[in-house]
């Protein structure tokens, strides 16, 4: 079998370098094209001090034509939301296999990206967190939700380093998501200030400060009593490796259909 050729959005940012030098050191899989707005037609492997690899950074306005001289099979996009919203369906027209990782896409982004996929039948993983750690703290809370009643006020706090552009994170969301979908239909609130006397809504807090690379905890309290379930990511290679483990994945599914990391890690 060939290995699944894959190429990278934003290849020479610091989530690009490191899911380059995965898929460097992971069988099955090669790195067919990267694309960014900077370092253009420069060695991809030399910007990132990977050595020589022959491929060259391509601007991100000639993506299709580059996906599918390349005969590119996946793009992975670790990018920004308005980014991702234009380059996704690009690729899904070129053919070309998806693996979204971007946070912040708003319904709309979604839905857009979503009927790209099915019109042009490829298939995508679209996941806030790509963590195998992450995705057993999704069933842990949704377990704990299930068997929860209402009477337990549910708060999320999340936490990222300072340069993080959108809050709250994909990841408290999603967490919120799991837990409203258990407990019958939730509100949302986001941080709290002034007269606010709670509710049954799920509140959620961001703290953004240094270099954390990912904090999320989802508290549980009920009276004369709280259970916490905490995730900490400690280095960003957790995502990486669920990425390349997608992008592998991804290919041999049933096309016209958006996945998430559950769906990989089932």
């Amino acid at each position: 079998m060939s290995d699944v050729r894959v190429a990278l959005v934003g290849a020479c940012g610091r989530m690009g370098n490191l899911i380059i030098r995965r898929l460097l050191a992971t069988d099955g899989v090669a790195l067919s094209a990267a694309f960014d707005l900077v370092n253009i037609g420069k060695d991809v492997g030399e910007v990132i001090g990977a050595g020589k690899l022959n491929v060259l950074v391509s601007d991100s306005k000639d993506l299709s034509y580059v996906l599918k001289d390349t005969k590119t099979d996946v793009l992975v996009d670790f990018t920004i939301a308005a980014a991702t919203a234009v380059n996704a369906p690009i690729a899904a027209a070129a053919g070309v296999n998806l693996i979204i990782g971007t946070t912040g896409l708003t319904a709309e982004q979604k839905t857009n990206i979503t009927d790209a996929v099915i019109k042009n039948n490829v298939s995508a993983v679209i996941s806030s967190n790509y963590s195998i750690g992450v995705g057993v703290f999704f069933k842990l809370i949704r377990d704990a939700a299930r068997y929860l009643s209402n009477d337990y006020d549910v708060e999320i706090i999340e936490a990222h380093h300072n340069q993080k552009k959108d809050a709250p994170s994909g990841t408290a969301m999603t967490a919120a998501e799991i837990i409203s979908k258990e407990m019958g239909g939730k509100d949302f609130v986001f941080g709290r200030e002034g007269l606010c006397p709670r509710g049954k809504e799920i509140a959620i807090h961001a703290v953004r400060g240094g270099d954390i690379v990912g904090d999320h905890t989802v508290m549980f309290i009920g009276n004369s009593e709280r259970i916490e379930l905490r995730h900490q990511a400690h280095s960003r290679e957790i995502f990486v490796g669920g990425a390349v483990m997608a992008a592998k994945w991804v290919v041999s599914q049933k096309k016209g259909i958006v996945y998430e990391m559950s769906d990989v890690l089932n």
